[in-house]
C-alpha cells in the first residue's frame, strides 16, 4: 500500500503529532522547507525550533541575506507553534505578519535558530511570537509576531 502524502496524513493527526513526524523524518519535509533550507529540529506543545544556515544564494543586491529569509523563517516557526495546539482536521493560515530585522545576516553569521511560541490559540484566531538568533553567539537577528486564522482543513 502506498504511503499517504503529508496532506492526507495531516487530517488524521493533531498538529503536534504531525509536526513530530516531520521533525523525526517519518514524514518528508514540506517543499518550502527544502527550498529555503529550513530544518524542524524541536517540537513541543506551543513551541517549535527551526535551524537554517544562510548562504550567498540568499543574498540581495547589497551583499547580505535578503530580509525575506528571516521573515519566512519566522512565519514558518510561529505558524508551526500555533499548529502544535490544533486538533486533527484543523489548520491555520497567516492573517498578519510583523517582522523586525535587528541585525544583518550574511553567510558569515553561520547557522541560525528560530524559535516560535504560541501565545493564544482560540477557535477562530491564534497569535504567536518568534525570535531568530545566531547559533554561535546567541545574538538576536530578528523577531516577530503573527496572527493566524484557524480553519478546518476541508475549507
Amino acid at each position: 500500500m502506498p504511503r499517504p502524502s503529508v496532506p492526507d496524513r495531516r487530517a488524521e493527526l493533531s498538529g503536534l503529532e504531525h509536526l513530530r513526524l516531520l521533525a523525526d523524518g517519518t514524514l518528508p519535509p514540506p517543499p518550502m522547507n527544502v527550498l529555503m533550507g529550513f530544518d524542524l529540529v524541536e517540537v513541543d506543545d506551543g513551541r517549535v525550533v527551526f535551524a537554517a544556515t544562510p548562504s550567498e544564494r540568499l543574498y540581495n543586491p547589497l551583499g547580505s541575506v535578503h530580509g525575506g529569509f528571516a521573515a519566512t523563517l519566522l512565519d514558518s516557526a510561529m505558524g508551526c507553534a500555533v499548529q502544535t495546539r490544533l486538533p486533527a482536521g484543523v489548520g491555520y493560515t497567516t492573517l498578519e505578519l510583523s517582522v523586525n530585522l535587528v541585525r544583518g545576516i550574511t553567510a558569515a553569521t553561520g547557522p541560525v535558530l528560530c524559535t516560535g511560541r504560541a501565545i493564544h490559540v482560540g477557535r477562530r484566531t491564534a497569535t504567536a511570537e518568534g525570535r531568530v538568533v545566531a547559533e554561535r553567539t546567541g545574538k538576536l537577528l530578528a523577531h516577530g509576531t503573527t496572527t493566524c486564522l484557524v480553519t478546518d482543513l476541508e475549507s
